[in-house]
């Protein structure tokens, strides 16, 4: 089954519960890239993340989840648009060894420097229309804590979240209590005492049970007593705009003498995609096609190693 974002609203329609597994996408994330295991876990926390936040954005367009760090890691970029396709990348520092027990403050926040920014990023933007960011204070032991203290002072809804993965799925539970409807006394309560039970339940959830459970056997252990309305599944899939097409027009603006000098110091040319890793190579045969008669320069399907 392809990787899903799945809905549920509590009968009241106080509480709203939402799952994401990540599976074919996070080995797609993975494919072109050798993270240490401490920060695919990072980075995996933070894809589930986004994917979930960003399905309750009413707007076309992305969600960019972006840590600048001052330790090991440096930059973590995971964005999500609003057909839930997904990328993410992570920068370290060569300087830095990182540890295996590293966590998100000693390896983003060692010296108090770190910046967590949440960044919506509407699609169809007016000319000189900046991207919102919000500044996310770099609070807490986890992805789920900075985010959860971020949903709650910037956007007032109290927010739950339960992130893990590992090197073959990257998965999370979202809880979030809604507005109360009128704010009559009864119904705040009634809603209250609804949110405070599904958070009581979902925190006897262990991080083992979130990567080896699936989806729908999670939320029926979890929440068997309650009747809760389920919506259609959405699918998630891993995207980055990178082609071989690309990188050939970047090659073509550094003009032929700049390629053929790389070439007299190397057999072949072997650029990466600065987000995803992927590689792409040009050999001598590759590179002047590019210039003795663009127009012929035909694609090779093949032609990426990994």
């Amino acid at each position: 089954m392809n990787d899903s974002l799945k809905k549920y609203l509590f009968e009241d329609r106080s509480t709203r519960v939402q799952t994401v597994n990540l599976t074919q996408t996070w080995a797609e994330a993975l494919t072109h890239q050798h993270y240490p295991p401490i920060i695919r876990r990072l980075l995996g926390e933070l894809s589930a993340a986004a994917v979930l936040l960003t399905s309750n954005i009413k707007f076309e367009g992305s969600l960019i989840l972006q840590l600048q760090g001052d330790g090991p890691i440096s930059l973590i970029v995971v964005e999500c648009d609003s057909a839930l396709r997904l990328r993410a990348t992570v920068k370290m520092r060569q300087e830095f060894v990182c540890p295996e027990n590293g966590t998100l403050q000693t390896l983003l926040n060692a010296n108090g420097n770190g910046r967590f920014a949440v960044i919506l990023d509407p699609k169809n933007r007016a000319e000189g229309m900046q991207p919102y960011q919000g500044i996310v204070p770099m609070q807490g032991a986890s992805v789920a804590q900075v985010l959860e203290h971020y949903m709650k002072h910037s956007e007032q809804l109290d927010t739950r979240l339960w992130l893990a993965a590992n090197d073959e799925k990257a998965c999370g539970l979202l809880l979030q209590q809604l507005p109360v409807s009128g704010g009559a006394p009864a119904a705040t309560q009634s809603h209250d005492e609804t949110w405070e039970r599904a958070v009581q339940f979902a925190e006897t959830l262990s991080t083992e049970e979130l990567l080896s459970i699936d989806e729908d056997t999670l939320i029926h252990r979890l929440y068997w007593e309650e009747t809760l309305i389920a919506y259609e599944p959405i699918a998630i899939s891993w995207f980055c705009p990178c082609t071989r097409e690309r990188v050939a027009n970047m090659l073509k603006m550094l003009g032929s003498e700049e390629v053929a000098s790389i070439l007299s110091e190397q057999e072949k040319i072997e650029i990466s995609c600065d987000f995803c890793g992927k590689p792409y190579i040009f050999d001598p045969v590759d590179c002047a096609k590019l210039f003795v008669n663009p127009d012929s320069f035909v694609v090779k399907g093949n032609q990426s190693t990994h």
